[in-house]
């Protein structure tokens, strides 16, 4: 279902790979990361109007997020709707410092998520299969690569919040969380 060929891989590399840590972002460019979050088809236009700037200041400021890798605009899905039948989180235990680990996991297409954390696991990668044997023949791929000490999986069983849009503004607590 969601096989990418070696070809593919080698010739067009993965549209998110290590996240930096982002330059700065003024008014103008949390304005067209917001309004792409609501809407990924907004017209350039449209959000230059809302901005206060011009549709080329939009179309070069989209272009600059999105190759410094702060911006990538897709449709999101959820993977269960749409038939995969295997959708796990993955505890990592590294015996060593995980970033090789991490970086060799991260060409996978099955791994859409990986982040190294501190804490229980060294890494946390977010695994999407066909099904629930794709899912152990990726875990043992896991588990057989050098440096790993051991693996915990969390399977999916329903998907109840996925969001994108936490925006691109300065966190205020909203009120709506408590005291």
């Amino acid at each position: 279902m969601r096989s990418v060929s070696a070809a593919a891989r080698d010739t067009h590399p993965p549209s998110r790979g290590p996240v930096v840590r982002a330059r700065d972002i003024d008014a103008v460019d949390k304005g067209i990361i917001e309004a792409l979050q609501r809407n990924g088809r907004e017209p350039f236009r449209r959000i230059a109007v809302r901005v206060g700037v011009s549709e080329a200041t939009v179309r070069a400021r989209y272009a600059r997020l999105r190759d410094d890798n702060i911006l990538h605009v897709t449709g999101v899905t959820n993977p269960l709707g749409l038939g995969f039948e295997a959708q796990a989180m993955v505890g990592v235990r590294t015996a060593g410092p995980p970033e090789g680990v991490a970086d060799a996991i991260s060409r996978w297409p099955e791994a859409d998520y990986v982040v190294v954390t501190a804490g229980q696991f060294d890494l946390l990668v977010e695994i999407l299969c066909a099904d629930r044997r794709e899912l152990l023949d990726v875990t043992s791929r896991i588990r057989s690569l050098d440096g790993v000490v051991s693996t915990e999986s969390f399977m999916y069983l329903e998907l109840w919040k996925q969001l994108y849009d936490w925006g691109a503004r300065d966190h205020e607590p909203s009120g709506e969380d408590g005291p």
